[in-house]
C-alpha cells in the first residue's frame, strides 16, 4: 500500500514531480483503473472564480466508483498566481471524496517540497497499515 495516482497537462509540470519522487505512479490517461489504494496528485486549473479546477481526466477516473473507493488522500499543485484558487482542485477532490488534502505545492514543486512529501507519504502509508482492519 504505497501507490501514487496523478494527472499530468502538457506542461507536465506534475509528471516532473511524480519522477523526482521516485516512486511507483500511475498516470491518468484514457480509462485508468486501479486495485490498491492511492494518493492523487492533481494540478489545478480554474477561471477566475474556481470554475473548472479539476481537469475531466480526473473527474472521468474518480466517477468510476473501483477508483474513488480506493482514494486515501490527495496532494494538490496549482500557481500561486490562482490567489485563493491555489491547488483548489486538491481542496475539492478531498472535500468531495472525504480524505485529506495532505500537501499543496507549486507547479513542479521545490526540492523541499519532493523531500517533504516523501517523508510524509511514508508517514502517511505507515498509518494506514497500523489502522488498517
Amino acid at each position: 500500500m504505497s501507490g501514487l495516482v496523478y494527472y499530468s497537462s502538457g506542461s507536465k509540470n506534475t509528471e516532473r514531480f511524480v519522477e523526482r519522487l521516485g516512486r511507483p505512479a500511475i498516470r491518468i490517461q484514457g480509462e485508468t483503473r486501479v486495485t490498491e489504494p492511492y494518493v492523487l496528485i492533481t494540478p489545478s486549473y480554474s477561471d477566475g472564480e474556481g470554475r473548472g479546477a479539476v481537469a475531466k481526466p480526473v473527474i472521468r477516473f474518480l466517477n468510476d466508483p473501483g477508483n474513488r473507493a480506493l482514494i486515501r488522500g490527495v496532494i494538490g499543485t496549482g500557481n500561486l498566481n490562482f490567489g485563493e484558487y491555489f491547488a483548489w482542485a486538491g481542496k475539492i477532490v478531498a472535500a468531495k471524496c472525504n480524505v485529506p488534502l495532505l500537501y499543496t505545492f507549486e507547479l513542479a514543486g521545490t526540492n523541499e517540497d519532493v523531500a517533504r512529501v516523501s517523508q510524509g507519504l511514508d508517514r502517511f502509508w505507515t498509518r494506514q497499515r497500523s489502522t488498517a482492519p
